[in-house]
């Protein structure tokens, strides 16, 4: 129904690839409901040439590696040359399904990407680590997680807006890519049984320094075996 903040940065990159590239176009690629298209007709008004959904009442509790399969034999129907995705999703937030997804295409895969070029069909990245980055070289295909600060997204103009409803959303089933037995509660591996809130913080105790307050902390640290 919207469009994951995260995955605006990847539509924003890939935009900018193709105008640096001087061609080329890029598609959206996405597994949900064909019945509510706000978030691909924003993704598409950003300047996304067309989008492909896979769409089927049959892909209900699917799990990561399911998806993985879903969008993998649709994006193999016309393998494109750099597949950008987020590093997670804001829902399931498991952060494994574009590794999967670039095991099942057989193409490698750099995650955490801060910076991306491609030159002369050599993809150059700079992957974000938690003491800096590395400088990565790869051939294309490859499949590439880009952080939030890759670039910052463009607001679609009116112009974009009024674009989008005219771009082909093309829309697949299961059944067009042969994946009936792998996907849904019958192919996952997991399940989620149960969804809880989380307890609310209470407030912390609140003492007022009145020259005993090292003595206090010390007592502390000893109640909870840190000292």
């Amino acid at each position: 129904m919207i469009l994951d903040d995260a995955d605006t940065y990847g539509v924003e990159l890939a935009l900018q690839l193709v105008d640096k590239s001087g061609g080329g176009e890029v598609t959206l690629v996405s597994m949900g409901s064909a019945d509510e298209v706000a978030g691909i007709r924003g993704a598409l008004a950003m300047g996304a040439t067309k989008a492909v959904i896979i769409s089927d009442d049959s892909l209900r509790g699917t799990d990561s590696l399911g998806t993985a399969k879903v969008l993998a034999a649709a994006i193999r129907r016309n393998m494109p040359d750099l597949i950008l995705c987020a590093t997670e999703s804001s829902d399931g937030y498991t952060g494994i399904l574009p590794v999967q997804l670039a095991e099942l295409l057989e193409l490698p895969s750099i995650t955490f990407a801060k910076s991306v070029t491609v030159d002369n069909s050599v993809l150059k990245v700079d992957r974000q680590t938690e003491f800096g980055y590395d400088e990565v070289t790869s051939p294309l295909p490859s499949l590439v997680t880009v952080t939030a600060g890759v670039v910052e997204p463009r607001y679609p103009s009116f112009k974009g807006i009024m674009a989008a409803k005219s771009k082909p959303i093309e829309v697949l089933s299961v059944g067009d890519l042969g994946l009936a037995t792998e996907v849904g509660s019958v192919g996952a591996r997991q399940e989620i049984i149960e969804v809880n809130v989380t307890e609310s913080r209470t407030a912390g105790e609140k003492h007022i320094d009145e020259g005993d307050g090292a003595i206090r902390i010390v007592r502390f640290l000893e109640t909870i075996k840190v000292l």
